[in-house]
């Protein structure tokens, strides 16, 4: 990294839906050298044994909720915060906390190291318009609805009913492709996507359109809440 982007970044904002093959283009953005933090990780970290928040969970939830090898049961987790809403709040209220600081501690980490840009990989980027205008760029990928189906059907084993279902849980892609200011189009083959991966790699090499530090404003902290929030409801569900 050049000296210049010590004290410059901006932060790049990629999803997709669900077998759109994200993690494909993910793959490829990793390979050319790019910072990538992926949020669903983060999301499911912070609630393993030894961390602070599942101490905290299981202090007020009970060991009920947990399956055998000791980490927290999803399904029966999900099955009490989905019928009661204070539930609900206070797992928020544990876990919020943990994945703000794990994130900014990310993002930050790379700010140290020089990176001109972070990507944020965030599967609910723009279902919630409290974290889209954090980002420089926001990246979708996207496949056709027929070969989505497919794909998924093939991928998880499903009904075309179960598939259909679990697509239209989510916001549509063509509704998110109006949202993203580029698209990675994997209705293709994978060498059509890595060609459209590496322009857009180019396109942000060269960008001079530096986001400047915003990481200890309290916004940003704030927007974090709301990613928060998201991650936490994909976890459970």
């Amino acid at each position: 990294m050049g000296d210049s982007a010590a004290s410059t970044m901006f932060l790049v904002g990629l999803s997709g839906g669900i077998a759109s093959g994200k993690s494909t283009v993910v793959a490829v953005l990793r390979e050319l050298g790019c910072a990538v933090i992926d949020a669903d990780v983060i999301a499911r970290e912070v609630v393993q044994p030894h961390f602070k928040a599942y101490r905290q969970i299981v202090h007020y939830f009970g060991t009920e909720i947990l399956l055998e090898n000791g980490e927290i049961n999803r399904e029966a987790l999900g099955n009490i915060i989905f019928s009661q809403p204070e539930k609900r709040q206070l797992l928020n209220s544990i876990t919020h906390p943990e994945i703000q600081k794990e994130m900014l501690k990310q993002i930050w980490k790379y700010f140290v190291l020089g990176y001109r840009y972070v990507i944020l990989d965030i599967p609910l980027l723009f279902e919630t318009n409290r974290l889209t205008k954090f980002m420089k760029y926001t990246v979708l990928v996207y496949c056709d609805p027929p070969t989505q189906l497919s794909r998924l059907m093939k991928r998880n084993r499903l009904s075309q009913a179960e598939a259909e279902a679990r697509i239209a849980s989510q916001l549509p892609l063509d509704e998110k492709r109006k949202l993203a200011s580029h698209v990675i189009d994997n209705s293709g083959d994978r060498e059509s996507t890595r060609r459209q991966v590496l322009k857009l790699h180019a396109c942000l090499e060269d960008s001079l359109d530096f986001l400047w530090a915003r990481l200890v404003v309290g916004t940003v902290v704030a927007g974090l809440g709301g990613l928060a929030y998201l991650l936490l409801r994909r976890f459970i569900f």
